[in-house]
C-alpha cells in the first residue's frame, strides 16, 4: 500500500472544525510537564510513606517511572509518524481496531470529566487550609475554579498555551526548590543542624509492613504494591502530551524534544523527590501520621512534615500556596484535554459531529461546553467530605489512566507490525521508541498485572465496596465500549498489511520540510547575528523545562 488514501471525507481538515496550530515547542513540552506533577506528588507521597516506608516509595516511583517513560516513547513515535487531530482514539483506530479506538477515546474523556473536578475539589480543600468552610461555603472557590480556567481555555490554544507555560515553569521551580530544601535538611543545613542522612532507613526502617498483614516478609511486598498504585495516579497525565501534538507547530521537531527529556524529568521531579523525602522524614513521624489523614492540603503534605520537623518556620504557608498553583494549572489543562479528547472522538465518527465544531480561535466551544459542566461535580465536595469525594474521585482516575497507558501501549505494537508488513523502516522515521523490540510488551504485561491489583486494599480487614467499585469500575466500562462496538459496528481487527499509512501523511511531510528550511535560516542567522531569547531558552533552560 503506497498511495494516499482519500482524505476528503476527514472531518478534521474541514473549514468549521479544524484546530489551528498555535502551540510552540515550549508550550507542548510545559503542557506534558504540568500535566503530571501535581498533588499526586506533592501530597499523595505522603499517605505513601506513612503506609509503606522510604525504600518501597523510592522503589515504586522508579517501577511506575519506567513504565510511564517506555509508555510516552512509543507513543512519541506515533505521535511523530502522523500526529492525528484525533488522538489515542485515532491512532488507536487507524492501527489496531476501531472498537480499540472507542474503548480508550471514551475512558480518556471520562477521566478527564471526572479528574478536572478532582482538581477543583482539591483547589477548595487548598483554600480551606486559610479560610475555614463555616466562613465560607466551598462552593464560592469551586465557582471561582470554574469561571478563571473557562476563561482561559476559550479564547484560543495560543492564549492558554502561554498562560500554562507560565504556570507549569512555575511548578517546576516549586519543585526544583523543595528538593534542594530537602537535600540541605537531609545534610544537616536546617536550623536543628541535624545531619540526617539514611537515618531513618535504619531506624524506623526502610520497609514498613503493611497494616493488616500478619506475616513480615509479605507485609513488605504489600507495601510496595500499596506504593505503585498512588504512583500511577502520580504520574496520571504524563501522557496528555499525545493529545496536544493537533495543535503544535511542526510536531516532528517539537514533540521528540519533549519526549527525550521525560527521562530525566521523571528522575529529577519525581525519584529524587521521593528519595530525599524518606530521608527527611521517618514513615513513623506523628506529624506525617496526622497529615495523611488532614483536610487540608499544607497539613496533608509530607514536605510541609520535613520542614516543621527542621524548625523552619512560616514555609508551611508558601507550600499551600505551592500546591494551590498546581492544581490550578493542573486543572486548567485536564479541562483543554477534556474538551480536545471529546474533539477527537467527534472528528472519528464515535461522538456526535456537532462536538467536532471550532469557532474562529480554533476552540471546539460545544465540546468544551459539556466538559465545563462536568465540572458541577466538584460541588459534591459541599455537602459532604471534600477528602471522602477526594478519594473516589482518585481510585476513579487511576485505573482510566492505566487503561489508557494499555492501549497506548497495545496501539504501538499494532503500527510497528503494520511498518514491518509494509516495508517502511523506522529508520526514515523522525522519532524512534528505544529498547523497541522487547519494552512495550513487558510494559504491557505490567500495566495490565498493576490495574488488576491496584485496588488490592479493598479485600483487606473486610470488603470494602465503596474502594472495589470505584477502583474498578474502569475495566467493565472498557470492555462494554470494546465489545459493545464490536457488536454494533461490526468492526474487525486491522490487518498489519492494512493499516492506513499514509493518509494526512503528506500534510506533515511539508511541515516538516518547511521547518527544516526555517530552522536552517534561523541558524544562519544565528551564526553571524545576535543571539535571539529563544537560542538562550533552548540552550540553558529548555533542558529543564
Amino acid at each position: 500500500m503506497d498511495t494516499i488514501p482519500d482524505e476528503s471525507q476527514i472531518l478534521a481538515i474541514q473549514e468549521g472544525y479544524r484546530l489551528k496550530k498555535h502551540l510552540k515547542a515550549r508550550h507542548v513540552s510545559m503542557i506534558a510537564i504540568g500535566g503530571a506533577l501535581g498533588t499526586g506528588l506533592l501530597i499523595g507521597s505522603g499517605s505513601a510513606l506513612s503506609a509503606s516506608g522510604p525504600a518501597p516509595l523510592f522503589i515504586g516511583y522508579s517501577f511506575i517511572g519506567f513504565l510511564v517513560y517506555i509508555v510516552m516513547c512509543c507513543l512519541g513515535e506515533l505521535a511523530t509518524y502522523i500526529p492525528l487531530p484525533d488522538g489515542f482514539s485515532g491512532y488507536a483506530s487507524r492501527y489496531c481496531d476501531p472498537a480499540l479506538g472507542f474503548a480508550v477515546g471514551y475512558c480518556y474523556l471520562f477521566k478527564y470529566l471526572i479528574v478536572t473536578p478532582n482538581q477543583i475539589t482539591a483547589g477548595a480543600m487548598v483554600l480551606q487550609y486559610w479560610i475555614s468552610r463555616d466562613r465560607v461555603n466551598p462552593g464560592v472557590w469551586i465557582t471561582i475554579f470554574i469561571i478563571i480556567i473557562v476563561l482561559i481555555n476559550i479564547f484560543g490554544v495560543k492564549i492558554f498555551g502561554e498562560f500554562e507555560f507560565w504556570l507549569s515553569s512555575l511548578k517546576v521551580i516549586i519543585v526544583v526548590a523543595l528538593i534542594i530544601l530537602l537535600f540541605i535538611i537531609m545534610l544537616g543545613g536546617g536550623p536543628t543542624h541535624d545531619r540526617l542522612g539514611f537515618r531513618f532507613w535504619n531506624e524506623p526502617g526502610a520497609f514498613k509492613p503493611f497494616a493488616g498483614i500478619a506475616n513480615e516478609s509479605k507485609g513488605k511486598f504489600v507495601s510496595f504494591v500499596n506504593v505503585i498504585v498512588v504512583s500511577v495516579f502520580a504520574f496520571s497525565g504524563t501522557e496528555l502530551v499525545g493529545i496536544t501534538v493537533a495543535e503544535a507547530e511542526n510536531p516532528r521537531r517539537n514533540v521528540p524534544k519533549a519526549i527525550k527529556l521525560t527521562f530525566y524529568r521523571i528522575v529529577l521531579f519525581y525519584i529524587c523527590s521521593v528519595l530525599l523525602l524518606g530521608m527527611c522524614v521517618p514513615y513513623n513521624d506523628p506529624l506525617l501520621i496526622s497529615a495523611s489523614k488532614a483536610k487540608t492540603s499544607a497539613n496533608a503534605s509530607p514536605f510541609v512534615v520535613a520542614i516543621k520537623n527542621a524548625k523552619i518556620g512560616g514555609l508551611d504557608h508558601v507550600i499551600n500556596a505551592c500546591i494551590l498553583i498546581f492544581i490550578f494549572s493542573a486543572a486548567n489543562s485536564d479541562l483543554y484535554i477534556g474538551s480536545r479528547t471529546l474533539y477527537g472522538l467527534a472528528c472519528n465518527g464515535k461522538a456526535p459531529k456537532i462536538f467536532a465544531k471550532t469557532n474562529k480561535y480554533g476552540i471546539p466551544f460545544y465540546a468544551l461546553g459539556l466538559c465545563t459542566a462536568f465540572c458541577g461535580l466538584a460541588y459534591m465536595s459541599v455537602s459532604s467530605s471534600s477528602q471522602e469525594v477526594f478519594g473516589h474521585f482518585v481510585n476513579v482516575v487511576s485505573i482510566f489512566g492505566l487503561l489508557t497507558w494499555i492501549s497506548i501501549l497495545i496501539t504501538y505494537i499494532g503500527f510497528t507490525r503494520a511498518l514491518k508488513a509494509q516495508g517502511v523502516s523506522k529508520s526514515t522515521l523522525a522519532y524512534t521508541a528505544p529498547m523497541q523490540s522487547w519494552a512495550p510488551y513487558l510494559a504491557l504485561a505490567l500495566c495490565i498485572i498493576v490495574a488488576f491489583i491496584k485496588n488490592f486494599t479493598a479485600f483487606l480487614n473486610g470488603f470494602h465496596y465503596k474502594s472495589f467499585i470505584t477502583g474498578y469500575i474502569g475495566l467493565p466500562v472498557y470492555a462494554i465500549a470494546y465489545i459493545g462496538y464490536k457488536i454494533i459496528k461490526k468492526s474487525k481487527m486491522h490487518r498489519p498489511e492494512d493499516v492506513d499509512l499514509y493518509s494526512l501523511k503528506h500534510f506533515v511531510d511539508e511541515e516538516e520540510e518547511q521547518g527544516k528550511i526555517e530552522d536552517a535560516e534561523r541558524k544562519e542567522r544565528l551564526k553571524y547575528g545576535k543571539k535571539d531569547a529563544t537560542w538562550f531558552y533552548e540552550k540553558f533552560v529548555g533542558w529543564l523545562f
